[in-house]
């Protein structure tokens, strides 16, 4: 069974670097064809994509948040982290990290708050 957890702090200071962890379980994250991805959702709004990670490694990210994201993988743990840096309370959100296949997304976390606030 597929199971996805993110995990990082819940609150972050604005100028601050958010750092999440997603840990996988059930598949690891090299195999073909899936990609890891992160999407958010802001308080009363829709859900945003923020960019994934794909089996091999690959990275693509949202153009209006690429400048200030980065996502990486660690393997052996099976885990993928989203940095984001320069952060505001517009990056106030609920963050997921599902799994993408064939242009949707299967698998789910819980998802984590995070707010930026002083």
């Amino acid at each position: 069974q597929v199971q996805l957890q993110e995990t990082g702090p819940g609150l972050v200071k604005p100028s601050q670097t958010l750092s999440l962890t997603c840990t996988v379980s059930g598949v690891a994250i090299t195999t073909d064809p899936y990609y890891w991805s992160w999407i958010r959702q802001p308080p009363g709004k829709g859900l945003e994509w923020i960019g994934y990670i794909g089996y091999r490694g690959n990275t693509v990210y949202n153009p209006s948040l690429k400048s200030r994201t980065s996502i990486s993988r660690d393997t052996s743990k099976n885990q993928f982290t989203l940095q984001l840096t320069s952060l505001t309370p517009e990056d106030t959100a609920v963050y997921y990290c599902p799994r993408g296949f064939q242009g949707g997304f299967d698998y789910w976390g819980r998802g984590t708050q995070v707010t930026v606030s002083s």
